[in-house]
């Protein structure tokens, strides 16, 4: 059995990164999970740090933190799930608002996902709610 290729990290901006996340948010969000596509890019891209993970060349992984310290987008490859990629892509979106000075972190969670971020220390607020016709729940996290 082949070894898969080390995960890599990149930030940057939407005008940088917009090509490779795009096609990945497509792919999870609009195609698997059936959300309207013309919900899926927002005025909030162009705002945002984005953060890829990738597979040597591929990319199979991204999320977004929005300057108000809201971390959202995250989406990875049906393929590479299960194997750190979103944990790698939500530290990296952490650390970067830690690097910015955020001390208060919120994100919209699918329900199914809720107990992932607890393990980043993420809290859930409030009732669920109904966002593109999937349950979510607000979680917040201080440091």
């Amino acid at each position: 059995m082949n070894a898969r290729p080390v995960i890599m990290l990149r930030l940057g901006d939407w005008s940088e990164l917009a090509a490779q996340a795009t096609p990945i948010r497509f792919q999870v969000f609009v195609d698997e999970q059936q959300v309207p596509a013309d919900m899926e890019l927002d005025e909030f891209d162009a705002l945002s740090c984005h953060a890829l993970a990738l597979a040597g060349e591929e990319t199979v992984g991204t999320g977004r933190l929005l300057p108000d310290g809201h971390i959202g987008r995250m989406a990875v490859r049906a393929d590479w799930r299960g194997q750190g990629v979103g944990a790698a892509l939500l530290q990296a979106l952490i650390d970067e608002a830690e690097r910015r000075g955020m001390r208060r972190l919120v994100l919209s969670a699918q329900t199914h996902a809720l107990g992932f971020y607890t393990r980043f220390g993420f809290v859930p607020e409030g009732e669920v709610y109904d966002e593109a016709g999937l349950p979510h729940q607000m979680m917040l996290r201080q440091s």
